[in-house]
């Protein structure tokens, strides 16, 4: 079962992009962790997104976070980040539709498990931008699993809701699904599909997107004394 889920989580992107590469755009992750003190970590992530199956580059974003974690099920994050949006049909192309800078406060109730663990992420957005301050706010279910004959593999479902403060309220919706592999415990590669549904289209007007992902753990070296 948890081998079959894995294989198509893997080879689902490639057969969407086979099937309609015109249409397919690109999601691409670079993504850095890192643990401090006791149940503190910070993090940093950048990511480059297209319209068109590596084609048609319209957005790009940089962002770091510093969380801290209580009894593996609680964690509280406050990240900020630049997130610039292009005009379609073209690479970048200026002037910005959108260039937003935004502080974000994150709750994540986890609950983990050997195989199976899920999550609800709750996030709110306060965005400053070309066209004024905004307020968001989004919220994300993870299912996740991790078969026991294949502990370097990690699947991953998720949707994630986003609302606004203006009318329309509800302007966005994420449905996503990942492969991870672990090569190491500092580096592991993603892999995966998303179909976004945007009610309120001021940003990308594409809807299936292949991920593609790096991650790096960083695993600080204690000094001995």
């Amino acid at each position: 079962m948890y081998l079959r889920f894995g294989i198509v989580c893997m080879f689902f992107p490639a057969i969407v992009c086979t099937q309609s590469t015109e249409s397919t755009g690109s999601w691409n992750v670079l993504n850095i962790r890192m643990p401090l003190a006791k149940n503190w970590s910070a993090g940093a992530e950048a990511q480059v997104r297209s319209l068109q199956f590596y084609n048609d580059f319209h957005y790009h974003e940089a962002k770091a976070w510093i969380s801290k974690e209580w009894q593996k099920e609680y964690r509280l994050t406050l990240g900020a980040g630049h997130y610039d949006t292009y005009q379609a049909a073209g690479d970048f192309i200026r002037p910005a539709n959108v260039r937003d800078f935004r502080v974000w406060p994150q709750f994540e109730l986890l609950h983990p498990g050997r195989v199976w663990s899920f999550e609800h992420r709750y996030r709110a957005e306060f965005r400053f931008t070309n066209l004024g301050f905004r307020n968001r706010f989004r919220y994300r279910f993870a299912l996740s699993c991790k078969p026991p004959a294949i502990q370097a593999l990690r699947l991953q479902v998720s949707n994630e809701l986003f609302f606004g403060t203006r009318e329309p309220y509800f302007e966005r919706n994420r449905i996503s699904g990942t492969a991870q592999w672990a090569f190491n415990p500092q580096f592991s590669a993603l892999v995966g599909y998303m179909y976004q549904y945007d009610y309120r289209i001021n940003d990308e007007t594409g809807r299936d997107f292949l991920m593609l992902g790096a991650l790096f753990s960083i695993q600080p070296q204690r000094v001995k004394r």
